[in-house]
């Protein structure tokens, strides 16, 4: 099922969609440690079945785990958004575990099952092109199909796994990767402590449907209501492991890219071999073991690829950011220089308006002074009548007037004592 990126979004991504440094290294140990617990719990539950069955196995995981991981939650934040994805993956869960659990029952040991689930990576490998849209080159292609060569070598025929339980297995470990897929989409929607809830919760009515069925029952009959001591410990043990390891996946998908996580899909076939040897004294077959390298060595070689082709990728965004960045620069450029060229062409053509206006006013100044030096010297010539009174000849005795001598003589006259001041100087006389 391709998820639409529309689907689900109504609530904030449980993770960054560029994790810092410090974070993915942090995923990767939560993975790390996460794969550890669920061994232990794979240990458990092998333990347990022969008195329990599959069935009976897979409520009480169910029971014990959700109530675990609602206790850690208080009850808070359980509700899930993308409720479709979520319980078509919870679903598809119980199917796998069921699986797993009856295999166990009819013989397979520990490290054979974890060396089939090591096909895993090379299943994601080829469900991302349709699912997430990626793209494999042929070095991945080759290594892949070299990886699933060496499936075929551990079931080859006359192999410890030559039984139709290992094709079982193989059904399983496909549907598997699948929801390790649907694991990372959950984590953009979905809390660590909603989908690890949801998923066990799922268990318990799966178990129940499963009860009526004799073939998950154990080899005694039917399962029994309450169980010894010792079962209801490794059973308490189960769930427990089973509620951390879900909630550490579940984070730590979240913050590590899958490319990184891919080689610890590994690291359960080294604790199957450690706790095999030690519960129950399985030693594994050279063609499992075999096989088992082979199958690593392609996973490794695919995430080595994966990282180069990202490394690949980002460097040429980088590139192309960088030839952005001197392409902006460089229009920037042009678009100063063309601005500086216009501020320039502006300036010389005020300089040349401002020339041509200084030159038209000189040229104004002196047509404008000639008129007025006329004037001046018209107001300076006399008039007609002046000029004719000032030529024609006076009588003897007489100053023209207007002239300095005329001034002086009219200015006698009024000094001079008329007839009657003549009269009265007379007498005395």
């Amino acid at each position: 099922m391709r998820i639409r990126p529309g689907e689900a979004r109504t609530a904030q991504p449980a993770y960054s969609a560029a994790p810092t440094g410090e974070e993915a290294v942090r995923g990767l140990a939560q993975v790390a440690l996460g794969y550890g617990v669920i061994s232990a719990a794979d240990a458990a539950v092998k333990w347990v079945l022969p008195e329990v069955g599959p069935a009976a196995a897979l409520a009480w995981r169910g029971a014990i785990g959700a109530l675990l991981v609602f206790a850690l939650a208080r009850g808070r934040g359980l509700m899930p958004v993308n409720r479709r994805l979520l319980a078509i993956r919870s679903l598809l869960h119980c199917a796998i575990s069921i699986t797993w659990y009856s295999a166990w029952v009819l013989g397979v040991s520990l490290a054979d099952s974890y060396a089939v689930a090591a096909a895993s990576p090379l299943i994601m490998t080829l469900m991302a092109i349709p699912l997430l849209g990626e793209k494999v080159g042929w070095r991945r292609w080759t290594s892949t199909v070299i990886g699933f060569c060496g499936v075929l070598f551990m079931l080859q025929p006359g192999g410890e796994l030559w039984r139709w339980e290992s094709a079982m297995l193989l059904v399983a470990t496909v549907a598997m990767a699948l929801t390790r897929i649907w694991t990372r989409v959950l984590t953009q929607t979905d809390g660590p402590h909603t989908i690890a809830f949801w998923l066990l919760l799922t268990h318990v009515p799966a178990g129940l449907a499963f009860l009526p069925f004799e073939a998950f029952w154990p080899a005694a009959g039917p399962p029994p209501l309450l169980p010894s001591l010792a079962a209801v410990a490794a059973l308490l043990l189960f769930g427990f492991c089973n509620a951390v390891a879900q909630m550490l996946f579940a984070r730590g998908f979240a913050l590590a890219p899958i490319s990184a996580i891919a080689p610890f899909e590994y690291t359960p076939l080294l604790w199957g071999i450690g706790l095999g040897y030690l519960l129950w004294g399985e030693v594994p077959a050279w063609t499992t073991l075999g096989g088992a390298a082979v199958v690593i060595g392609a996973g490794l070689y695919n995430v080595h690829r994966e990282r180069v082709r990202r490394a690949e990728e980002r460097a040429g965004k980088q590139g192309a950011e960088k030839q952005e960045a001197e392409e902006r620069a460089g229009s920037r450029g042009a678009e100063e220089h063309a601005a500086r060229r216009e501020t320039e062409e502006r300036a010389g053509q005020g300089g040349a308006k401002e020339r041509a206006g200084r030159q038209g006013a000189a040229e104004r100044v002196p047509s404008q002074a000639a008129p007025a030096g006329t004037r001046a010297q018209a107001a300076a010539a006399p008039m007609p009548d002046q000029a004719a009174e000032q030529c024609a000849p006076q009588p003897a005795g007489e100053t023209p007037a207007g002239t300095p001598a005329a001034a002086d003589a009219g200015a006698r006259a009024d000094r001079a004592p008329g007839p009657q001041a003549a009269g009265r100087a007379a007498p005395g006389r």
